[in-house]
């Protein structure tokens, strides 16, 4: 039986833990080439073992998100070695400073940006042209409830702005390719999971009253196939549906 996704080169970053590393191993599972991007190297070896565990393949790739020029070089290797990029699952990102916004440390708010939004802007400007040489090139943002929600919770100024800029910024590059290309784009809200962030935010929450990374990358593996067409939408996985964002007041 052929799998869903083989032949399929997919970049996933933050692949090492939690919701990246759910979605690493839902892509091996589907059939595809998983590039897994993260900061540890025991950790990428230890799902590098798994993934071959699955009858997968992965390459390693080791890097700080913060090094933007790394980001170009491996954009490079990918396009030395298969010439093109099928799917792209930006899900790497960091909570922040969790205090009130004029307390925020200006190192805190730079580094929470940096890696959000300029990490994955640098990515688009890496991985666009191996998106486009693909017959059908998915890019997935992993995003969050906290930069939409109509009512704003305090104390989360740097991730809710980081994540509202996320939105913004992958629903531009879905504008852009829509016509042109065949590349098609998501965003992916996974709401409250059992992961290290939420543990950071929640401290008293019973982890297994939420649901597991691995229900999420399942549903969000569907959005990485070639027989997905929509674009610049928002995919809620409470509700498992797609919404268009919502217009301004």
């Amino acid at each position: 039986m052929s799998l869903p996704l083989a032949n399929r080169i997919a970049l996933v970053t933050g692949a090492t833990r939690g919701i990246g590393r759910a979605i690493a191993l839902e892509l091996a599972r589907r059939g595809a080439h998983v590039i897994a991007l993260g900061r540890t190297q025991g950790a990428l070896e230890e799902l590098d073992d798994e993934i071959r565990g699955l009858g997968g393949e992965a390459t390693l790739a080791p890097c700080d998100l913060k090094d933007f020029p790394a980001l170009d070089r491996l954009g490079l290797a990918i396009h030395e070695r298969w010439k093109k990029l099928d799917i792209m699952v930006a899900n790497a990102g960091i909570l922040g400073p969790v205090t009130p916004l004029a307390h925020v440390d200006p190192s805190k708010w730079e580094e929470t940006m940096a890696i959000n939004v300029t990490a994955n802007w640098r990515l688009i400007r890496s991985m666009d042209e191996l998106l486009r040489a693909s017959d059908a090139g998915r890019a997935v943002f992993v995003t969050s409830g906290a930069g939409s929600k109509a009512e704003m919770l305090p104390f989360m100024g740097p991730y809710a702005a980081s994540k509202a800029a996320l939105d913004a910024m992958a629903r531009t590059y879905a504008a852009e390719t829509v016509n042109t290309t065949n590349v098609r784009v998501m965003v992916a809200n996974p709401g409250p999971l059992r992961t290290r962030m939420r543990a950071a935010l929640m401290p008293g929450e019973d982890p297994m009253v939420l649901r597991r990374p691995e229900e999420f990358a399942e549903r969000l593996a569907n959005l990485c196939a070639p027989e997905w067409t929509r674009t610049g939408m928002y995919y809620e996985f409470k509700s498992d549906s797609v919404k268009r964002f919502r217009e301004p007041a």
